[in-house]
């Protein structure tokens, strides 16, 4: 049987988890990777970065000790993982969303008045970090849930708070007419991220609003709705499936992607986790399973829905 002290170590690891996070958001402040695809002293990189010398030291220890850098006699250099994903030159560049993560930090951190009061409590807010970071991840796996979607017949499509285009782009590189309709003030870095696609502005019409109250266009033979959901309450997004379902032609459909979490809402634990993440930010959003997701595309007139799970998340596809 394991020792007392043995069995407390699962528990010290959950509770101690902000200390990593902590260490490559700081890390990723000071584009210390960027530095050191280069190999380089504790020293050299404290001045680079205008640091102490001796803290940073500290740092890049534990940066080594997490497996993201190596520490050689002659300094510290990254890691294979840590030059594909957290070097900002790199096509797999993850510091986007860990920009977002730091942003996070402060909203977390009032979790005990959230819990006690229901409501949220946003931090300070970076929209571009959250669109950047977006495509972050959706580049990462567009690919394959585009796939897993299937595009024969399809001819216009709407990105629905599709963000920075990433999903977009994927489509318009098939010759699909495909409209992102997102807020205002994400236009620009989403036109950002279309340019750095190799496509013209042009490829993918952009159109600025607020998807509850405003027009979303007609006559699409796919709308898709990614990682959208997850922010409103269910009463909201069974009225934005009903929208759907209004611009939809024929037997066009509609597809909500989003993280799956079985029906107890318990595992994954990412998922369970990311329900939290929306209880401090938002005021009725959280992750759902499958069933009632299912549900509201019912609700909304959909005969036909079905499941089909994709890497990191779940997708329900409904047919007008």
């Amino acid at each position: 049987m394991a020792s007392i002290l043995q069995q407390s170590q699962g528990i010290k690891k959950i509770w101690s988890g902000f200390m990593s996070s902590r260490v490559i958001l700081t890390a990723s402040n000071y584009h210390v990777f960027d530095h050191l695809e280069d190999r380089m002293n504790a020293r050299a990189l404290a001045h680079k970065i205008r640091a102490d010398r001796r803290a940073t030291e500290i740092l890049l220890d534990a940066l080594t000790g997490m497996g993201l850098l190596r520490k050689e006699k002659s300094g510290y250099v990254n890691t294979p993982s840590s030059s594909k994903f957290l070097v900002s030159t790199s096509e797999y560049y993850q510091g986007d969303i860990i920009r977002h993560a730091d942003r996070m930090w402060d909203s977390w951190s009032n979790l005990d008045r959230v819990i006690k009061t229901g409501k949220p409590c946003r931090g300070k807010r970076d929209h571009e970090s959250f669109i950047l970071g977006m495509h972050n991840l959706s580049e990462l796996k567009a690919g394959k849930v585009l796939s897993a979607i299937g595009l024969r017949g399809v001819n216009t499509a709407l990105d629905l708070g599709g963000g920075p285009g990433t999903y977009a782009i994927e489509m318009a590189k098939k010759n699909i007419q495909i409209t992102l309709f997102d807020a205002p003030e994400t236009e620009k870095y989403a036109k950002k991220v279309i340019r750095s696609a190799g496509l013209k502005t042009g490829a993918i019409t952009f159109v600025g609003g607020d998807f509850f109250s405003d027009d979303i266009g007609k006559e699409y033979d796919l709308i898709l709705v990614s990682q959208i959901c997850h922010a409103y309450s269910e009463r909201k997004n069974i009225m934005l499936m009903r929208k759907c379902r209004k611009a939809l032609r024929g037997k066009g459909r509609v597809v909500i992607h989003e993280f799956l979490v079985n029906e107890k809402k318990t595992e994954p634990l990412w998922s369970a986790l990311f329900a939290i993440n929306m209880l401090v930010h938002t005021d009725g959003g959280r992750t759902y399973t499958p069933g009632e997701m299912k549900t509201w595309l019912l609700k909304a007139g959909f005969s036909t829905v079905k499941k089909v799970t994709v890497p990191d998340g779940v997708l329900m596809v409904a047919e007008r």
